[in-house]
């Protein structure tokens, strides 16, 4: 107990150095100006967090490009998120935007050493969870997923949180569940395919009750956007609008050869050059339908380690998403190591490989980014971590529709 209590602690301190590190963009940032819009330090924050709730208190519709890029120093529109999401952070853009940002980057830490804790857990008993979460929190700030996080700002650690919190409570504690899955709920790219899989999967009442909570607290905001723009019509001209704004930008449309999205059409798109018609339409049906069949029998044959990460793959997959998103995939990725570690002899090495290479995107750091520019060039540089994640959900797909042995995953986890 004494050395493992020890190498904690030492892990601790070089997480905590990590972290002061991934934090210092928050207070060094500039403010923004129409002058410095390329700006990375803090980007999503800017864009999806502080001015849209801003230009919201203002009484504007934060959805509408035109609007936002006529009124506040934004790069990109805001997307779809939740509208519940104006609300829920709205002391973050109520204080000036470098508090703001100091302030929300502290917040996204707690919630990454939050789900390095619900990872932690998977790995009991095994592992203490002091250690654990010491050995995870550190290695996610130290990863390029977990300093993106901090580094522009992303509400990802929140959503990861809720999804990770909705499979791991939604047998004990459906309640909890159902209001860890409306978190998730945040980016509906998240909480759809989760609530669909959460549904096959027999929890039945946690999909409908997160959904619904979601959509009601969602209705605070709604309400007040469609009176102020003259009705429903026009609200959902602005979607329309957004939408459309959305698949044609450089980072976000599926036929672009720059963007880094990690979904199955758009990934598809930038190895082979081609994209048939409705290739987005047939990947969110498509995915979802596969896994749902599939993590139904991992649960059946006892297996609920693989049935988690092939849900989590499943919700990246199958609709437009960006590298960071496999975020939610940590606490399944731990409990994957826990069934390798205590059944050697029932190893799979499709499920093993399926793990490894979800940790691609995690890898991929500054000077990993370098050295395949250098080498291979840009397109390959931005595909490849979507090509690992494909890779992991298509080895998993494989791995769940052929496995005959049940004891693998009999570990709980």
């Amino acid at each position: 107990m004494g050395k493992r209590s020890g190498l904690a602690a030492v892990v601790a301190l070089v997480g905590a150095v990590a972290a002061w590190r991934a934090l210092r963009p928050s207070w060094e940032v500039p403010l923004p100006t129409r002058a410095n819009l390329p700006e990375e330090r803090m980007q999503d924050f800017r864009d999806a967090l502080y001015f849209p709730i801003r230009e919201f208190l203002a009484g504007g519709n934060p959805y509408h490009p035109a609007t936002m890029f006529e009124h506040w120093p934004v790069r990109q529109n805001f997307n779809l998120y939740q509208p519940y999401h104006l609300l829920l952070h709205a002391p973050f853009a109520l204080p000036g935007y470098r508090v703001g940002a100091v302030a929300f980057a502290l917040a996204s830490l707690v919630l990454l050493i939050a789900l390095a804790v619900l990872a932690a857990g998977r790995l009991r008993p095994h592992v203490p969870v002091a250690l654990g979460t010491a050995v995870i929190a550190t290695l996610l700030v130290l990863s390029q997923v977990g300093k993106a996080q901090l580094y522009v700002g992303q509400v990802n650690p929140l959503i990861a949180l809720g999804a990770a919190g909705a499979l791991l409570a939604r047998r004990d504690a459906p309640k909890w569940a159902a209001i860890a899955l409306a978190f998730a709920w945040l980016k509906p790219q998240f909480g759809l395919p989760l609530a669909v899989l959460l549904f096959v999967r027999g929890s039945r009442r946690v999909a409908l009750a997160g959904t619904a909570i979601a959509a009601v607290a969602s209705l605070v905001v709604v309400v007040p956007l469609i009176v102020r723009g003259g009705g429903v019509g026009p609200f959902l001209d602005v979607i329309a609008a957004n939408l459309s704004h959305a698949n044609q930008t450089a980072y976000g449309a599926v036929d672009s050869m720059t963007a880094q999205r990690v979904d199955f059409a758009a990934v598809f798109y930038r190895v082979t050059g081609w994209l048939p018609n409705g290739a987005e339409l047939l990947a969110l049906i498509g995915v979802p339908a596969v896994s749902a069949v599939l993590v139904k029998r991992l649960d059946q044959m006892g297996q609920p380690a693989a049935a988690d990460l092939l849900t989590c793959l499943a919700v990246v997959v199958a609709v437009v998403h960006q590298p960071g998103d496999v975020l939610i995939a940590v606490p399944s990725l731990a409990a994957v190591g826990v069934v390798w570690w205590k059944r050697r002899c029932e190893r799979d090495w499709r499920l093993g490989l399926s793990a490894v290479l979800l940790l691609v995107p995690f890898a991929h750091l500054h000077f990993v980014n370098v050295a395949i520019r250098d080498l291979l060039g840009t397109r390959v540089d931005v595909t490849v971590d979507g090509v690992a994640v494909v890779a992991a959900w298509l080895l998993l797909v494989v791995f769940a529709a052929t496995r005959r042995c049940s004891r693998v995953g009999t570990v709980r986890v």
